[in-house]
């Protein structure tokens, strides 16, 4: 199934509530109370579409990555409600490879971008708001991506993690991932403004 299929595929979902979807494919939205599987509609999707979850960095269905995110509604209108894991930083890995050969930049390349409306902290309901695919392909963006990259890349290559600071980055940052504010995980994280960009809600212009 390449995106183009996936994306008609998971339309038939718009406007459905994912929740009673979790607990028809065994996804486990709270793995114990008060901490929540935050991939749990992602997961959800991907049992609907036949696949079971990854968290290898190459794209998940081959050739395309799925990413879902959580929307809301405010008295400004609707906003992504907070920022996009996008791969993880094997700072090696990073170092060696420039943007053009990144997992980053493989990632932001080939994405199936869904949103759900978050309802409530409690996760009692969440229908798909919208899906669309996200390529890079504008220059503009592109280049201002590409140096967010190289300056994680550069610090991690004068200092190692610990130059990577969640300051940086106009569009991508890097930050902590996982539990903790002791966890030595990072990952690049796509800000709120460049979600919102890939969901169609705002656009980035030169």
């Amino acid at each position: 199934m390449d995106r183009y299929e996936a994306i008609e595929t998971i339309k038939a979902l718009l406007g459905k509530d994912l929740v009673p979807l979790a607990h028809q494919y065994g996804v486990t939205i709270w793995k114990s109370p008060g901490r929540k599987n935050k991939g749990w509609a992602g997961h959800v999707i991907e049992r609907y579409l036949g696949l079971p979850p990854s968290s290898a960095q190459r794209p998940n269905f081959g050739s395309w990555e799925l990413k879902v995110v959580p929307v809301k509604r405010t008295t400004k209108g609707l906003v992504v409600k907070e920022t996009m894991a996008v791969t993880m930083i094997d700072p090696g890995d990073v170092a060696l490879h420039p943007f053009e050969e990144s997992h980053l930049l493989a990632k932001l390349q080939c994405m199936v971008v869904a949103a759900r409306m978050f309802e409530n902290v409690a996760e009692t309901a969440s229908a798909l708001y919208c899906v669309g695919f996200f390529d890079l392909s504008d220059y503009y963006l592109y280049e201002i991506v590409k140096n967010d990259y190289e300056l994680a890349r550069s610090a991690i290559r004068r200092m190692g993690l610990q130059g990577l600071k969640s300051e940086m980055g106009q569009y991508v940052q890097p930050r902590t991932k996982g539990p903790g504010h002791g966890s030595q995980t990072r990952a690049f994280y796509a800000r709120k403004p460049l979600v919102a960009h890939m969901l169609g809600l705002q656009r980035i212009t030169e």
